[in-house]
This record gives structure tokens, sequence and C-alpha cells, in this order.
């Protein structure tokens, strides 16, 4: 059978993916690019994860790219990271340049062993790249009695500051998990713009619209189109509170670790040879600092008994707690797999065959 024939026939098809299986064949890929084999399952672990909880355009969807930049030369796959900053609850983490993911872990190790010690991490980063999720990141510092937040820069400018014309900034995104006793922790993660880009370039793969309100053109008209993305710009949630928030979290992720912000803020999605010099920060919070956790997360629970027990406005089905879809589908895909788009899974079965890689299960 010829490439084009073996496409067809996939794109004819729609399977689920045990997340196992996606972890392997991501893990697979990368290491046939080169990656060390150890840190290839770290960031297939990372990517599946992703794709468990539901948010599919940070997880196997981005493969493609990650391995352009990587046979690109913009991306370290032998990083020397190093502490370049440190007290007792604080360290700024230079990446050199390595993929995010393990950036990311790194930093969040850190400040989980900080905060055991000083009650609270908080760990910057340089040099890093795109990692991801925010949520799982800010998910990390749970399984061990702690609060997790997480903030980044975007890896590319979609934004303008409000009012303005210019994109200076990106969906930059902020996380917070919160541990409870029975029920899932609650976790809020949140892009400052209505909608996160990897969304758009999803629906543009599968031929789909967008909904009305994620995007304008530059004459300020609703854009639907998401082939026409580089026509317009994402909108701020909440209008100037979104871009207030943006701004903020671009200073704390970015400025304050020598990291891009603004003009300087390199656009991953069609420069695949530059550092992009990426920012990001992982804080944990160790609950015993002020209470003990099981009191803490009893509480939780009663938070969330509170929240479900509000009547419904006419026509609401059900009132959710952050981070209890998520929930739902990881359990839902534990359970049955991942379910992966035609398109994507011609996508991944090419990109397989061009590495040398094993396909996808």
């Amino acid at each position: 059978m010829t490439t084009s024939n073996a496409n067809r026939s996939h794109v004819d098809r729609q399977a689920s993916i045990p997340v196992a299986g996606l972890q392997r064949f991501i893990s697979g890929v990368l290491a046939a690019v080169g990656m060390p084999a150890e840190d290839a399952a770290t960031v297939g672990a990372i990517m599946a994860q992703a794709d468990a909880r539901g948010a599919d355009a940070h997880g196997v969807f981005r493969l493609p790219a990650y391995v352009k930049r990587i046979r690109a030369g913009g991306i370290n796959l032998h990083p020397d990271m190093r502490i370049v900053e440190e007290r007792a609850a604080t360290a700024l983490l230079d990446g050199d340049n390595a993929m995010g993911h393990l950036v990311m872990k790194r930093a969040a190790d850190l400040a989980i062993e900080k905060a055991r010690h000083s009650g609270i991490g908080w760990v910057g980063t340089r040099h890093s790249n795109h990692a991801g999720p925010a949520g799982l990141y800010a998910r990390m510092p749970l399984a061990h009695g702690m609060i997790g937040i997480y903030m980044a820069v975007g890896s590319a400018n979609h934004m303008p500051p409000w009012g303005g014309i210019d994109m200076l900034l990106s969906t930059n995104p902020i996380a917070i998990a919160v541990p409870a006793a029975n029920r899932p922790p609650i976790v809020l993660d949140m892009a400052t713009t209505t909608a996160a880009y990897g969304k758009v370039k999803a629906l543009a793969q599968r031929g789909e619209s967008m909904p009305e309100g994620w995007m304008v053109g530059r004459d300020g008209k609703p854009l639907r189109d998401p082939k026409r993305s580089d026509e317009g710009f994402l909108l701020p949630i909440g209008g100037p509170k979104g871009y207030g928030l943006a701004l903020m979290f671009g200073v704390l992720a970015g400025t304050l670790n020598g990291a891009a912000f603004g003009r300087d803020v390199v656009d991953f999605n069609k420069d695949f040879k530059s550092v992009t010099n990426t920012g990001q920060a992982v804080a944990a919070i160790d609950v015993s600092a002020f209470m003990p956790l099981a009191r803490f997360e009893d509480c939780v629970d009663d938070i969330w008994a509170q929240m479900k027990s509000s009547a419904p406005l006419p026509g609401a089905q059900e009132i959710r707690l952050p981070g209890e879809q998520s929930a739902m589908t990881y359990d839902e895909r534990i359970a049955h797999g991942v379910p992966l788009h035609p398109e994507l899974i011609a996508t991944l079965d090419e990109l397989a065959r061009s590495v040398g890689a094993a396909p996808l299960p």
C-alpha cells in the first residue's frame, strides 16, 4: 500500500487508544528523533496524561510540532538544567532550552521539596519551552498534601493589550489545584483568553468552526474560521480584566525569571529554530503549615457539597466545580482509551513512519 492510500484508509477510521499505548507511542517517536530514553519516557507520560484528562490540544496533538522543532534544532535534547538562584523557599531554574515538560517536572519536584521544609516552595523557570496544560503541573503537589499553583508565558503572542491591535500578550495560563478528602481535587486550569490557541489549532485540523467570541479580526468583527486565525487575535476573558491578568502573569512567570515577555516572545508555531526562552512558575503550598491536612480536605469536601447544593438556574442541568469534568474524563479514558480524530490518526501514523518509530497501537 502506498503512503497516500494508507493515509486515506486511516482518515476513514476513528479509534480510542489506551493511555498506556499512547504513552509508549509518544515516547517511541521522541526516542526515534534522538531524545534520551529516560527523558522520552517522562515526556511521553506527561503528554499522555494531558490526553487522559481531556486536554486534547496539549497532548499527542502537539507531537508533530515538537518533532519538527527537535529536527530543526530548536530543542536541546541534552540539556544541562541548573539552579541559578536559590533561597530557602525559592529557586530560579534555567532549563537550557530543554523540552518544557522536563523543565517543569524538575521545577515542580523542587517546589515540593522546598515546601516540605519551608511551608511553601516557589520555582521560576527560564529557557524552558512549551510544556502542555497548566493543570498537570498544579496537580503534582497534590500527592504530597499540598496545594499547587502554576502560571506561564504562552509560547506565542495571540492577544493585544486591551484597546490595541499589536499582539504583545499570549494566553498566559494559570492553574490552581486544591486537595479534597473524598471528592476529586478542585483544579482551576484556564487561559486568560476566552479560548486557548491550541483549541483553535485543533478545530482547524478537524475542519470545524470556532464559536463566536473566541477571536476577532483586525476590523473588530467576529472571526470563526480557525484556518484564518492569523488574520485576527484571541479575546481576553472578562475584557480588560483578562488583559490585566495576562499582563501580570506574564510579569510573574516571564519578566521575574529573565524569560521572554511581550515583543521578545518567539512564536513557536512558526519559528522552529530560535530559542524561545519560555518562562513559567510553579508553587507548592504545604497545607500542614496552616492546619492538619485531613481537616483541610474535609473542609474542601464541605465546599463541594455547598456548591453542588446550590439551586440551579432554569435551564442549567448541573453545577460543576473546576476540575470535575476533567476527573470524569480521566476515569472514562483510563477505562476506554483516548479518542483520536481520524485526521490526527493519519498525521500521527505518517509521523511514525517518517522517523522510523512504532505506529499507533
